[in-house]
């Protein structure tokens, strides 16, 4: 018997589609053409190939970006993904206090990015944060516009603070997911607490931590509004992180063509990073299905 398709939904969709055209592929082709172009003004332009990716490929401005760009990330994944998933193995799984830590929990993640910098910026300071002037009277030199240690330090306890939620909220949703039969049949069998987590909890978080460390990776990696507030990219380069380099060449410089081609190969990393953590995830998915 065959069976009739309706295909009308696709009508429903189609707004979205129209959206996301306008919104993503339109300015994408704009930076693609600008990419394998230069111009002296006037809006008159004559292509050069690809003479601005062979530029930005042999600078050492690119890759020093991207050095500092990797290690900013890998920190962050480091701190943020055991740290989040210890705080939702302690978080309650019953009662009021469940909801009082979800809420408390999400507090964090409805700051906007340029306000978070900007907390961060005036916490640090040694005249007015708190952050800073408690530093001071213990005696600790820290100034995180000069020091480039002090920067660093001071924008990863600020991503930590911002975005360790997120990972704690997925994590404590995967725990949430999981039978009460397991943790009966790991007591039965008085399993130790090192090994319910082990072969219990995380096997079964592996899914939503692969999404965290998927959706932290990304976010890091795009990092630029709390950065730019916060040290501007400083002291000297230390903080001159991929966005930031790309938006100094962009827009201060208005190096149009290379700030295009620095932006499709910023473009082309990230999309590939992501089809290797798909590509993990799926096979996990297919592994657990078997």
């Amino acid at each position: 018997m065959n069976k009739t398709v309706n295909q009308k939904a696709w009508f429903l969709i189609l707004p979205v589609l129209v959206l996301v055209a306008f919104s993503a592929i339109i300015p994408l082709m704009t930076v693609v053409n600008y990419s394998v172009q230069d111009t002296f003004g006037n809006n008159v332009f004559f292509p050069v190939g690809l003479e601005w990716f062979s530029d930005v490929l042999n600078s050492d401005r690119l890759w020093g970006s991207l050095r500092r760009q990797l290690i900013f990330s890998a920190i962050i994944l480091a701190i943020q993904i055991p740290l989040g998933i210890i705080i939702a193995l302690n978080m309650p799984k019953k009662g009021v206090w469940v909801s009082v830590c979800l809420v408390l929990m999400s507090l964090p993640l409805l700051i906007p990015w340029n306000v978070v910098g900007t907390i961060w910026q005036i916490f640090g300071r040694a005249d007015i944060g708190l952050l800073g002037y408690t530093l001071s009277e213990l005696g600790i030199d820290y100034n995180y516009t000069q020091d480039w240690l002090d920067a660093w330090i001071t924008l990863v306890v600020m991503d930590v603070w911002h975005w360790t939620s997120l990972v704690a909220l997925l994590a404590y949703a995967g725990l949430q997911s999981i039978p009460d039969a397991y943790y009966q049949a790991a007591k039965i069998d008085q399993a130790s607490r090192w090994k319910v987590f082990r072969y219990i909890e995380l096997p079964k978080m592996q899914g939503v931590l692969m999404i965290a460390i998927l959706l932290r990776f990304m976010d890091s990696f795009m990092i630029y509004t709390e950065p730019f507030v916060v040290t501007g990219g400083g002291p000297g380069s230390a903080t001159n992180f991929l966005s930031i380099d790309l938006v100094n060449m962009a827009i201060n410089q208005f190096n149009l063509g290379p700030a295009a081609a620095y932006s499709i190969m910023y473009y082309l990393v990230i999309l590939l990073i992501c089809y290797v953590f798909y590509t993990v995830m799926t096979n996990l998915e297919k592994r657990d299905g078997m």
